[in-house]
């Protein structure tokens, strides 16, 4: 396939990543590396059309059932897919079942565009986390061989010591910053082929660690306002993205400052 092309349309499916929390916009929707990534492109391409199917806190068999063949139908130059990484925070998670439905995914949208855009999420550093690095890892493993076989593109944010910086992500501790999603967008766009605006990778500039009482109320502020919504949902079977409906349904064409707003 050809990389640096002059793509049209831009269709990105997933869930809260892709959606762009917390990358909050003055009129409180949220922006995003996939929003940021369609003005880029839309640039370099009059008439460009894009659409963001992703619905914060969906599972991957909810992005089958709900945006993959949706996302399929439109035929878009470009397609985004990050999906299932919901599913390896649940305490019970059948990873084959994950494997099988990633794969049902890819092998619907590979067809369907010119180039698909798959991609191996950051992960923030911190001990909560560690427990699901294995499901994690399994889970990117299997988005390396679905890569291989349909010869779509792995953004690999993985392991990226500047994305796992606390400072990277947001209050919640599950998304990036306006700075993390500036940057995946920066590694999508090289990815694609394009020449480099900046260097993704550079590190943040050093900073004395916040002290002991400072961690404690943070640590506090996120239980309150976070971790136990989290749990309370897990434990009802509800869904931040319960009724929310994709930001960008239809494949339409990109308005360049729209995203001021």
């Amino acid at each position: 396939m050809q990389m640096n092309a002059e793509y049209t349309s831009l269709v990105a499916v997933g869930d809260s990543f892709t959606e762009g929390m917390s990358d909050l916009l003055p009129d409180g929707s949220y922006r995003g590396w996939a929003d940021l990534l369609a003005a880029r492109m839309a640039a370099r391409s009059p008439g460009f059309r894009y659409a963001n199917l992703a619905v914060r806190g969906k599972l991957i068999q909810q992005i089958v059932d709900e945006q993959v063949d949706v996302a399929a139908a439109m035929k878009a130059d470009v397609v985004t897919l990050v999906g299932g990484l919901n599913d390896t925070l649940r305490p019970k998670c059948d990873m084959v079942r994950v494997r099988d439905l990633l794969t049902e995914a890819v092998e619907k949208l590979a067809p369907s565009c010119e180039r698909l855009v798959l991609m191996r999420s950051p992960g923030r550093d911190g001990p909560v986390l560690q427990r699901f690095r294995p499901r994690m890892e399994e889970l990117y493993a299997c988005i390396d061989e679905l890569a291989v076989r349909h010869d779509a593109l792995v953004v690999d944010l993985y392991g990226v010591p500047v994305l796992g910086d606390q400072r990277m992500w947001d209050v919640d501790r599950l998304h990036p910053t306006a700075e993390g999603h500036r940057r995946i967008a920066e590694a999508v766009w090289q990815a694609l082929g394009h020449d480099a605006e900046s260097d993704w990778r550079t590190p943040l500039a050093a900073a004395v660690p916040p002290g002991w009482v400072s961690r404690r109320v943070a640590d506090a502020r996120f239980a309150k306002q976070h971790l136990v919504p989290w749990i309370g949902r897990r434990l009802t079977g509800r869904s931040s993205g319960d009724g929310l409906p994709p930001k960008r349904p239809d494949l339409a064409p990109y308005i360049q400052d729209e995203d001021a707003r």
